[in-house]
C-alpha cells in the first residue's frame, strides 16, 4: 500500500497524533494493546470494567487485553475498535477521533473574516486566512497555512506545514505534513501522505453513479472497502499536473506523477 510502504502502521498519525501514541495515552495498567488496533473510548471503558475481558474484533483479532497472553476464551467483540489494516480504515479511525473533539484548542491565528463552525484543533504558527469556511470538527497542526477563500469539512486532519488555499474544498481527509493542494481542487474521503503537491484542478472522485460501496484493489483482488463515499490514497511525494482527475478508490504509490489533464483510472505505481 503506498502510505505503509514508508511508515508503520503504528506511525501514521490520527488527528496528528500518532497511532501508537494514542495507545500511550491510555494510561491504564495491565492493558496490552494490538499495535494496529484503533480503540474507541466506548470499548476501552467497557474492558476496564471488566479487566479480565479480552477485546477482539469479528474475525476474533485480540484488539485489547490485560494479563500476558489475550484470552479469547473469555472475549468480547469490540462494538466500535477495529484493525487498521488497509489505508482506508485511517480514514474510519480518523473520523471517529476527530469527530469526539468537544474543546477547541487555538495556538495559531484566526483571521476575523474566517467562519468556524465546529470544533478546531489548531497548532502553533498556524493561520487561517480571510475567507475560509471551517464546517465540522477540524485539526490543523503547526505552521500550517489555510486560506483564503476555502471550504475545510469535518473530520478533516491536516499536518504540520502545509497549505490549502484558495478555491480549495477539503472534506474527510488527511493530509500528511509538508502536503499542498494550492488552489481550485477538490479532496474528498482521501490520505494524502507527506510533501504531496496537488496542480491546481486537481479533483478526487469519492462517489461511484450506482451508489455502491467502492472496491480497491489488493495485491490482484477487488477488496469491498466498505465505504460509499471513498476518494484515493496517495503516497508520499506525489505530485500531479494541473487538472488531473482521480477516479474512485485509486492508488498512487510514492513519488509517482501525472501530467497536465490527466486521468487517473487504474492505480498509479510508476
Amino acid at each position: 500500500m503506498p502510505l505503509f510502504a514508508t511508515r508503520p502502521i503504528d506511525d501514521f498519525p490520527i488527528g496528528n497524533v500518532l497511532l501508537r501514541d494514542h495507545h500511550t495515552a491510555l494510561k491504564i495498567d495491565g492493558l496490552h494493546t494490538h499495535p494496529h488496533a484503533w480503540l474507541s473510548a466506548l470499548d476501552v471503558a467497557f474492558l476496564s470494567a471488566n479487566g479480565t475481558r479480552t477485546l477482539v474484533d469479528e474475525q476474533q483479532v485480540p484488539l485489547a487485553w490485560f494479563g500476558d497472553d489475550a484470552d479469547l476464551s473469555n472475549a468480547v467483540v469490540a462494538s466500535s475498535s477495529f484493525l487498521i489494516v488497509h489505508p482506508w480504515d485511517l480514514i474510519r479511525a480518523n473520523e471517529l477521533h476527530v469527530a469526539s473533539l468537544t474543546e477547541s484548542r487555538i495556538e495559531g491565528s484566526v483571521h476575523p473574516n474566517a467562519v468556524i463552525e465546529g470544533t478546531i484543533h489548531l497548532g502553533p504558527g498556524s493561520r487561517i486566512l480571510p475567507g475560509v469556511f471551517i464546517e465540522g470538527n477540524v485539526v490543523i497542526g503547526a505552521n500550517t497555512k489555510i486560506g483564503p477563500n476555502c471550504y475545510i469539512r469535518g473530520s478533516t486532519s491536516i499536518g504540520d506545514k502545509c497549505h490549502v488555499g484558495n478555491a480549495v474544498e477539503i472534506k474527510n481527509s488527511i493530509l500528511l505534513s509538508g502536503t499542498n493542494v494550492g488552489h481550485l481542487s477538490y479532496v474528498g474521503d482521501s490520505v494524502l501522505g507527506e510533501k504531496v503537491n496537488f496542480g491546481a484542478g486537481t479533483i478526487t472522485s469519492n462517489l461511484r453513479h450506482d451508489g455502491a460501496n467502492h472496491r480497491s484493489e489488493v495485491e490482484g483482488v477487488l477488496v469491498d472497502t466498505g465505504r460509499r463515499k471513498f476518494g484515493c490514497i496517495v503516497g508520499d511525494g506525489v505530485h500531479t499536473g494541473i487538472n488531473t482527475s482521480i477516479y474512485p478508490g485509486r492508488k498512487l504509490w510514492p513519488r509517482t506523477s501525472t501530467r497536465p489533464g490527466d486521468i487517473v483510472q487504474r492505480d498509479l505505481m510508476s
